[in-house]
């Protein structure tokens, strides 16, 4: 085992394309995908102005928001801003809808669980 050191400054992002689950606008993501081990992956993730919806289905994400701007909506309605700097937790089974107005960039780091 050893200690894994990322620079989110400076990752070559490469593109995934459309959000197959947009509802408005046009989000396209890029990511970059900086450790792995099958259980844990941690990464840099950019996504264009939009709307979709994500379900964190036998995964929970951690993440931290280093550039952009929008709204993480959760089922029951509770928004969430995304701003530069701030740090939230998604729990496996969470359902929410992100509201992006300016080209969102995130550190994640993503953790396999049994699915909900």
């Amino acid at each position: 085992m050893s200690i894994h050191r990322m620079e989110s400054e400076g990752v070559e992002l490469r593109l995934v394309g459309r959000k197959p689950t947009t509802i408005a606008g046009d989000p396209v993501e890029s990511l970059a995908e900086l450790y792995d081990d099958g259980r844990v992956s941690v990464g840099v993730w950019q996504c264009t102005p939009g709307s979709f919806t994500s379900f964190w289905d036998g995964r929970c994400e951690s993440i931290v928001i280093l550039a952009g701007d929008g709204t993480l909506t959760e089922e029951d309605g509770t928004a969430h801003e995304l701003t530069p700097g701030a740090m939230f937790v998604m729990p496996a089974g969470t359902r929410a809808t992100w509201a992006i107005r300016e080209t969102l960039v995130k550190s994640y780091t993503v953790t396999q669980v049994a699915a909900s």
